[in-house]
């Protein structure tokens, strides 16, 4: 033991040491504001409090000066932010909006080498396509370790319909074990017809073969940026999202700060940095134009749409990889958080902060997903829970001469004033994206680490120090949460789930004993607002979409929850109600327009009423018996009416949904052309369900059920006299 506290004691003086002398040599002499990492132990748990937002921004507002600036708080971004303070490295990071609100979460969820650069690599023997998926690969496993909470390995199947496809594809996919070496999840394997079928009984059995399985990962994308960004928050980064870069400042024509603008107050400061890292995907441009006006554009962006369809469509622990779609492209269908993701489409677009599925994409995937599911399984444009569209930044590469070809990699590039650009590349590799970045940065600002390589390689993210696979019982245990949201909290938080049950309010039932839900049909509960404003959540949107996944998920559900969330929210930043309905119209019009709501109405509006004249009478009866004030048009008042008459007593969520379909969806009030192009829609499969439909239905039965009273009543009374 003795020996022990000696050696222990040696290497903290070395250290300490090494840090007095790297920090009295540093520009900047006193540095006492800045505690940097220290990284002896890449498993250990940093204890370090994560500081508030608000003490985020007093940190920016102090006039110290940074090493590295980062603007951008995507996966890229966040991945710099945390090499450079692991490095030792006084770093800060500003993001526009929120961190993850761009590509970063509206990825496919795939941790991937990419199979068919591999294939590309293979037929035209380019060494540098091999190269590129031997380090995805690489960071492929580096990812499902360090943040094993968050991923998972998954098994993908793709369907051969070919015989002599059989062995192309065999041995394409063994080729892809082979390059992963010691770092493969697990082998791939061939599966007869039957088998194929037993694993996969969705699949279209006509002229199948066989199936080949191989093995990618998968992740909660927007989790996983933020959990970076956490983590170098904790290790001393200072990191603020809704902050937006104005301009950027040299002396000396070098870069030496930035004016910048908190978006949630308005104030604006200056930030004093030695370098400056551009990480901001689709927008590089747009940064590298503040550095040099005239510098000619690299940036091609590509929009590439996904939608989320119901668990049924795929099984739960296996994904479905289309290799030739009709034009060409590759189509993934893979199980995610109980629902089923299908994308991705590839088209180019402009640069926006507000990118749109178009119905044209959507349908697009839809049809591609009806080519390979058996005839049992309707494929309907009603099952589109959500869809969204993510902007791919396609770069061409400033460093060579022949700027026309796109990048196939990602690139770094230092402009003569000093900025730094990491653009390209993809989700997978961004810890090896960020390492080449920031030792771009300590070359050509002569910055001085406490490290000189980099230490994220096997450095553990927020959250996966304590985890086990069976941790979800002790909050089952502990906590008396329910064993679906145990199992949420856990995967989503690692061992900062107990933290976050600690939050959770009382149901006041024997079981559950904590945890309040804010929709019924998710595991999200009221804890996990509370934690997400803790996490940095300053909108409504940024919890929808990020700290939970609803938006993604389910679109109409995220409408429902609105006002529970933004309840619970406005107690944790103290909104006022103003506040309160500015939160509601911004996160109505983020589902509407970017995650699909309004693209879907807009295809049901299409369908033609196709209804018999007796369907048609029956709704209208229905419409007319709730409409009592023969209005023309149900509001919200009406169903609420309504559902008093009928001595109904459904649930506060049940309420909460059916008058925020309405709310959500037709604006408050629904007219009886509505009523009717939804009944058609619930007919023709368009729509599966309606809330305020089944309302309809019941107070219908209710009014025949009071009639018959009436006339019984009536009977029995004349009977008398």
């Amino acid at each position: 033991m003795s020996r022990r506290r000696l050696l222990i004691g040696c290497t903290a003086g070395v250290t300490g040491a090494v840090f007095a002398s790297w920090a009295f040599s540093a520009d900047d002499s006193p540095v006492s504001w800045y505690t940097p990492a220290t990284v002896s132990a890449k498993t250990e748990r940093k204890k370090r409090p994560l500081p508030s937002r608000p003490e985020q921004i007093k940190t920016l507002q102090a006039g110290h000066t940074y090493d590295i600036l980062i603007i951008g708080g995507g996966a890229t971004g966040a991945g710099c932010a945390l090499d450079a303070t692991t490095r030792g490295l006084r770093t800060a990071l500003v993001e526009s909006d929120d961190f993850a609100s761009g590509t970063s979460s509206r990825s496919t969820k795939l941790i991937h080498g990419g199979v068919r650069y591999l294939q590309k690599a293979i037929l035209q023997l380019d060494y540098d396509q091999y190269k590129m998926v031997k380090e995805a690969l690489h960071e492929r496993a580096n990812m499902l370790e360090v943040a094993p909470h968050l991923t998972r390995p998954l098994p993908i199947l793709l369907p051969v319909y070919k015989w002599w496809q059989v062995p192309y594809y065999w041995f394409g996919i063994k080729m892809y074990d082979v390059v992963a070496g010691d770092r493969n999840l697990k082998s791939s394997y061939y599966l007869s017809k039957k088998n194929t079928l037993e694993l996969f009984p969705m699949l279209k059995s006509d002229n199948l073969c066989g199936g080949i399985v191989y093995y990618d990962g998968q992740q909660d994308d927007a989790r996983m940026n933020l959990a970076i960004a956490l983590t170098a928050a904790r290790h001393g980064a200072t990191i603020a999202n809704h902050v937006r870069v104005l301009k950027l400042h040299k002396t000396a024509g070098k870069l030496s700060g930035a004016r910048v603008r908190d978006e949630l107050t308005g104030k604006e400061w200056d930030v004093k940095a030695k370098s400056i890292i551009n990480a901001t995907g689709p927008f590089t441009d747009s940064i590298r134009k503040m550095d040099d006006q005239n510098v000619k554009e690299i940036c091609c962006p590509s929009s590439g749409v996904h939608i989320v369809l119901p668990g049924y469509y795929s099984p739960e622990h296996m994904g479905l990889l289309d290799p030739s779609t009709s034009d060409g492209r590759v189509i993934f269908f893979l199980p995610w958080l109980k629902g089923t993701i299908a994308g991705t489409t590839d088209l180019p677009c402009d640069v926006t902060h507000n990118p749109k599925p178009t119905e044209d994409e959507i349908q697009f995937i839809l049809t591609e997903v009806r080519n390979y599911l058996n005839p049992d399984v309707e494929v309907r444009r009603g099952d589109v829970l959500s869809a969204w569209s993510g902007i791919r930044p396609l770069v061409s590469d400033p460093n060579k001469p022949d700027t026309q070809s796109l990048a196939r990699n990602h690139i770094v590039h230092v402009s003569p004033s000093g900025l730094v650009t990491i653009a390209g590349g993809k989700w997978t590799t961004y810890r090896a994206m960020a390492a080449e970045t920031i030792d771009a940065a300590i070359e050509s600002s002569n910055l001085k680490p406490l490290y000189r390589d980099c230490q994220t390689d096997g450095f553990l993210i927020e959250g996966a120090h304590g985890w086990t696979p069976t941790m979800y019982i002790r909050l089952v245990q502990d906590f008396g949460l329910e064993m679906e949201v145990a199992q949420h909290l856990a995967k989503s938080y690692g061992d900062r789930a107990f933290a976050v049950a600690k939050m959770a309010a009382m149901t006041g039932q024997r079981w559950p004993v904590i945890g309040k839900k804010v929709h019924p049909e998710f595991p999200y509960i009221d804890a996990e607002i509370r934690y997400g404003v803790r996490e940095y959540a300053c909108t409504a949107i940024d919890m929808i979409a990020r700290r939970l996944r609803l938006a993604f998920l389910n679109v109409q559900a995220a409408a429902e929850a609105l006002p529970t969330i933004i309840d619970i929210m406005a107690e944790e930043l103290k909104w006022n109600e103003t506040e309160k309905q500015r939160q509601m119209k911004l996160a109505a019009d983020f589902l509407a327009n970017e995650m699909g709501q309004m693209v879907n109405r807009a295809s049901r509006d299409k369908i033609p009423i196709n209804l018999s004249k007796d369907e048609i009478q029956t709704y209208i009866k229905r419409f007319q018996i709730i409409d009592k004030d023969k209005k023309g048009y149900v509001s919200i008042n009406d169903i609420r009416r309504s559902l008093k008459s009928m001595g109904v007593k459904p649930s506060d969520a049940e309420i909460s949904a059916i008058l925020s379909e309405i709310d959500a969806t037709y604006h408050g009030q629904l007219e009886i052309q509505d009523y009717l192009q939804m009944m058609s829609a619930i007919k023709s499969g368009h729509v599966t369900y309606s809330r305020f439909a089944r309302m309809a239905e019941m107070e219908e039965e209710h009014h025949e059920k009071e009639i018959l009273k009436k006339q019984i009543s009536v009977e029995r009374s004349g009977g008398g006299l």
